[in-house]
Protein backbone atom coordinates (compact mmCIF):
# COMPACT_ATOMS: atom_id res chain seq x y z
CA UNK A 1 0.00 0.00 0.00
CA UNK A 2 3.11 2.30 0.91
CA UNK A 3 4.52 1.84 -2.76
CA UNK A 4 0.94 2.94 -4.55
CA UNK A 5 0.79 5.51 -2.44
CA UNK A 6 4.61 6.73 -3.02
CA UNK A 7 4.19 6.04 -6.67
CA UNK A 8 1.17 8.62 -6.72
CA UNK A 9 2.58 11.10 -4.92
CA UNK A 10 5.63 11.20 -6.79
CA UNK A 11 3.56 11.18 -10.28
CA UNK A 12 1.07 14.28 -9.04
CA UNK A 13 4.69 16.14 -8.11
CA UNK A 14 6.30 15.68 -10.91
CA UNK A 15 3.15 16.52 -13.04
CA UNK A 16 2.46 19.48 -11.25
CA UNK A 17 6.12 20.58 -11.66
CA UNK A 18 5.61 20.23 -15.06
CA UNK A 19 2.51 22.20 -15.54
CA UNK A 20 4.01 24.98 -13.33
CA UNK A 21 7.55 24.82 -15.60
CA UNK A 22 5.61 25.90 -18.69
CA UNK A 23 3.44 28.50 -17.36
CA UNK A 24 4.21 31.78 -18.48
CA UNK A 25 4.39 35.12 -16.80
CA UNK A 26 1.75 37.45 -16.44
CA UNK A 27 2.20 40.83 -16.21
CA UNK A 28 0.05 42.34 -13.30
CA UNK A 29 0.49 46.16 -13.94
CA UNK A 30 -2.09 48.25 -13.01
CA UNK A 31 -3.01 51.51 -14.99
CA UNK A 32 -4.59 54.37 -14.33
CA UNK A 33 -7.51 54.10 -16.62
CA UNK A 34 -9.02 51.46 -18.87
CA UNK A 35 -7.07 54.24 -21.86
CA UNK A 36 -4.30 54.19 -20.71
CA UNK A 37 -4.45 50.43 -20.92
CA UNK A 38 -5.41 49.81 -24.61
CA UNK A 39 -2.93 52.50 -25.68
CA UNK A 40 -0.29 50.79 -23.20
CA UNK A 41 -0.97 47.69 -25.02
CA UNK A 42 -1.16 48.48 -28.55
CA UNK A 43 1.91 50.46 -28.13
CA UNK A 44 3.78 47.28 -27.17
CA UNK A 45 2.17 45.68 -30.24
CA UNK A 46 3.41 47.74 -32.37
CA UNK A 47 7.21 47.41 -31.42
CA UNK A 48 9.71 44.81 -31.43
CA UNK A 49 11.93 42.90 -28.53
CA UNK A 50 15.23 44.15 -29.32
CA UNK A 51 16.39 40.48 -28.19
CA UNK A 52 13.57 37.96 -29.88
CA UNK A 53 13.30 36.92 -33.73
CA UNK A 54 10.10 38.68 -34.87
CA UNK A 55 8.20 38.78 -31.87
CA UNK A 56 6.45 42.17 -30.39
CA UNK A 57 7.00 43.19 -26.72
CA UNK A 58 3.49 41.45 -25.59
CA UNK A 59 4.64 38.40 -27.30
CA UNK A 60 8.14 38.02 -25.55
CA UNK A 61 8.76 36.51 -22.85
CA UNK A 62 12.09 37.52 -22.34
CA UNK A 63 13.47 39.85 -19.41
CA UNK A 64 14.35 42.79 -22.02
CA UNK A 65 10.53 42.54 -23.32
CA UNK A 66 9.58 42.11 -19.84
CA UNK A 67 11.22 45.38 -19.04
CA UNK A 68 10.50 47.01 -21.99
CA UNK A 69 6.81 46.18 -21.54
CA UNK A 70 6.42 47.91 -18.17
CA UNK A 71 8.68 50.77 -18.82
CA UNK A 72 5.57 51.64 -21.71
CA UNK A 73 3.46 50.97 -19.73
CA UNK A 74 4.63 53.34 -17.24
CA UNK A 75 5.17 55.96 -19.69
CA UNK A 76 1.70 55.68 -20.86
CA UNK A 77 0.63 56.33 -17.14
CA UNK A 78 2.68 59.08 -16.76
CA UNK A 79 1.02 60.63 -19.38
CA UNK A 80 3.31 60.55 -22.39
CA UNK A 81 2.35 60.35 -25.76
CA UNK A 82 2.60 57.61 -28.21
CA UNK A 83 5.24 59.51 -30.48
CA UNK A 84 7.68 60.71 -27.26
CA UNK A 85 7.59 56.88 -26.16
CA UNK A 86 8.33 55.65 -29.54
CA UNK A 87 11.10 58.18 -30.09
CA UNK A 88 12.33 56.90 -26.43
CA UNK A 89 12.71 53.64 -27.85
CA UNK A 90 14.05 54.13 -31.21
CA UNK A 91 16.59 56.38 -29.67
CA UNK A 92 17.60 53.90 -27.31
CA UNK A 93 17.65 50.13 -29.40
CA UNK A 94 17.79 51.77 -32.92
CA UNK A 95 14.93 51.92 -35.60
CA UNK A 96 14.70 47.68 -35.15
CA UNK A 97 12.03 48.04 -32.61
CA UNK A 98 9.77 49.77 -35.43
CA UNK A 99 7.99 47.03 -37.03
CA UNK A 100 6.96 49.74 -39.64
CA UNK A 101 10.40 51.76 -40.73
CA UNK A 102 10.30 55.30 -41.20
CA UNK A 103 9.76 56.78 -44.41
CA UNK A 104 13.85 58.02 -44.74
CA UNK A 105 17.02 58.10 -47.18
CA UNK A 106 18.04 54.82 -44.95
CA UNK A 107 15.29 53.38 -45.17
CA UNK A 108 14.15 53.93 -49.19
CA UNK A 109 15.47 50.36 -49.83
CA UNK A 110 12.73 48.48 -47.24
CA UNK A 111 10.23 50.54 -49.12
CA UNK A 112 10.74 51.01 -52.48
CA UNK A 113 12.77 47.40 -52.81
CA UNK A 114 9.81 45.01 -53.36
CA UNK A 115 8.23 47.29 -55.93
CA UNK A 116 11.85 47.67 -57.83
CA UNK A 117 12.18 43.85 -57.60
CA UNK A 118 8.58 43.49 -58.92
CA UNK A 119 9.11 45.99 -61.70
CA UNK A 120 12.40 44.01 -62.85
CA UNK A 121 10.73 40.74 -62.63
CA UNK A 122 8.13 42.14 -64.94
CA UNK A 123 10.26 43.21 -67.51
CA UNK A 124 12.60 40.10 -67.47
CA UNK A 125 8.86 38.35 -68.00
CA UNK A 126 7.90 40.59 -70.88
CA UNK A 127 11.36 40.13 -72.78
CA UNK A 128 11.19 36.79 -72.04
CA UNK A 129 7.83 35.68 -73.70
CA UNK A 130 8.55 37.83 -76.43
CA UNK A 131 11.39 35.95 -77.11
CA UNK A 132 9.29 32.89 -77.21
CA UNK A 133 6.73 34.16 -79.19
CA UNK A 134 9.34 35.39 -81.88
CA UNK A 135 10.81 32.02 -81.93
CA UNK A 136 7.75 30.19 -82.27
CA UNK A 137 6.52 32.01 -85.03
CA UNK A 138 9.32 31.70 -87.50
CA UNK A 139 8.66 28.28 -89.66
CA UNK A 140 12.27 26.98 -91.28
CA UNK A 141 11.43 25.69 -94.69
CA UNK A 142 13.44 23.14 -95.81
CA UNK A 143 15.86 23.00 -99.31
CA UNK A 144 14.45 20.46 -101.86
CA UNK A 145 18.02 18.33 -101.49
CA UNK A 146 16.96 18.23 -97.40
CA UNK A 147 13.66 16.90 -98.91
CA UNK A 148 15.38 14.54 -100.63
CA UNK A 149 17.87 12.92 -98.26
CA UNK A 150 14.61 13.07 -95.57
CA UNK A 151 12.98 10.94 -97.66
CA UNK A 152 15.88 8.92 -98.26
CA UNK A 153 16.33 8.16 -94.52
CA UNK A 154 12.32 7.74 -94.02
CA UNK A 155 12.33 5.14 -97.03
CA UNK A 156 10.10 6.93 -98.76
CA UNK A 157 11.79 7.17 -101.88
CA UNK A 158 11.93 3.70 -103.71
Amino acid sequence: MRAIFALLTSVVLSLGLSLSASATPVDTYEFKSMEHQKRALDLAHSLRCPQCQNQNLIDSNSPVAQDLRLEVYEMVDAGKGDQEIIEFMTSRYGDFVLYKPRWEGKTLALWLGPLGLLMFGLVIGFFFIRKQRVSQVEVQEISAEEQKELDKLLKRDS
